[in-house]
């Protein structure tokens, strides 16, 4: 097995420049070789670090395509931007969804061809527009009617969707109004758009991160039907967002297979509009945490145990701050193993924290986590389903902790199961 590291930060790598906007640009993506120690069977030591397996990603993906055969998969890169990550999904024929020009250069450098992008974050500067523009990149989402008049000044005649305001109830991450609007909004920054020299091309909807529950990307439809009804005339794609669940601790969720029977039989029962007629848009789908939660461990190591006010606290040597930032508010709650301490070992609860002298870097105090009881410093502590939304959310210095590291597993095997 081939073990690389390779750690977030700001100095450029060899993989390649940037040097003008839309071509090679400097791209924070260093790279450090981690070298097995001597007898180690070449097993990386380093705690914390998240460990990605490519096959398991891989077999996401593939999974996806046959779940929804009939929508574009635009990865959101958000998710996890590793560049190994990136160019195994430009290898396989994804898509990606972009939000700034950091992702932008990535997925270049990645081997994205530029009509395999869409700028899906509806914020946006003007620099933003020019660097995708020069890069090729001509398919824009947008909520804002001032984003629209941006986009008509700096790309012209690029495709256009407009975000619709979705129902994510049943989310562990919801958007709170932060992006979208309303049918009536969503038709007339269409018609807007396309009054200026735009291609009005699209809507599309966000259920929500995490979604557990099939019906909001019927929801999501509905809304989307009443747009097209509003604006007067079909638009040609439909992008259903993100938010595809993957398991955690706090019980099942929906698979693939019902998300999809959902959108498809949404799309079945809006497929005539009222005064508009047929309505059979494409379809995109823009997953990321199904695409690769499942190919990460974040291998962490006990610091500290202790009790306090009657309660066993448990200090490990990764927290909210070096990439478990979705345990805020406990929305996302991992599943644990501790290699080293058999199954059936005596386990009680415990109050999960990280190691930073921030009071907030606490993961779990009302989640019913369990760990054994004769847990130990030094002891390790596996944390499952870990590779979206952790490497790419840590901090880069706070009290003077480094990035997470990534080790790439490049060996297949299968996705990692909770065993203690």
């Amino acid at each position: 097995m081939c073990l690389k590291s390779v750690v977030s930060g700001f100095s450029p790598t060899s993989r390649g420049t940037m040097d003008a906007v839309g071509a090679p640009r400097a791209v924070p993506l260093p790279e450090r070789v981690i070298e097995p120690p001597p007898g180690s069977d070449d097993r990386v030591t380093i705690s914390p670090r998240l460990e990605l397996d490519l096959g398991v990603v891989a077999r996401a993906h593939r999974a996806f395509r046959d779940a929804l055969p009939e929508a574009e998969v635009a990865y959101a890169v958000k998710a996890n931007p590793h560049p190994e990550v990136l160019a195994l999904l430009a290898e396989q024929g994804a898509s990606v969804d972009l939000a700034s020009i950091g992702e932008l250069d990535a997925c270049l450098l990645a081997g994205v061809p530029p009509a395999r992008m869409s700028w899906g974050n509806p914020v946006k500067k003007a620099a933003d527009v020019r660097a995708a523009v020069a890069a090729g990149v001509r398919r824009f989402t947008t909520d804002a009617s001032a984003d629209v008049d941006l986009l008509a000044r700096l790309a012209p005649g690029a495709a256009i969707t407009v975000r619709l305001g979705a129902d994510d109830t049943g989310s562990a991450t919801p958007f709170a109004g932060k992006f979208g609007v309303a049918p009536d909004e969503a038709a007339a920054l269409l018609i807007r758009a396309r009054d200026a020299g735009l291609r009005p091309h699209g809507l599309g909807f966000h259920p929500g991160s995490q979604q557990t529950d099939p019906d909001a990307w019927r929801r999501g439809i509905v809304a989307a039907a009443r747009a097209v009804e509003r604006f007067g005339q079909p638009v040609p794609e439909l992008n259903v967002g993100g938010g595809f669940p993957t398991g955690h601790g706090t019980g099942p969720v929906p698979d693939l297979a019902t998300c999809a029977a959902a959108i498809r039989g949404a799309l079945a029962t809006h497929a005539e509009v009222p005064g508009v007629g047929s309505w059979r848009p494409s379809l995109v789908a823009e997953p990321g945490r199904a695409l690769v939660a499942d190919a990460g461990v974040l291998v962490s190591e006990v610091v500290l145990v202790t009790e306090r006010a009657g309660r066993r606290w448990v200090y490990l040597d990764v927290g909210r701050y070096q990439g478990l930032a979705e345990t805020e508010g406990e929305m996302i709650v991992y599943r644990l193993r501790t290699p080293g301490h058999p199954p059936d070992a005596p386990r009680g609860p415990v109050v999960l924290a990280g190691p930073t002298c921030d009071g907030d870097d606490v993961l779990y105090r009302h989640a019913d986590v369990r760990l054994a009881l004769d847990l130990a410093a030094g002891d390790v502590v596996e944390i499952l389903g870990a590779g979206a939304y952790t490497a790419s959310y840590a901090s880069v210095g706070f009290n003077g902790l480094p990035p997470l590291p990534t080790v790439i597993r490049r060996a297949t095997h299968e996705t990692p199961e909770e065993t203690a």
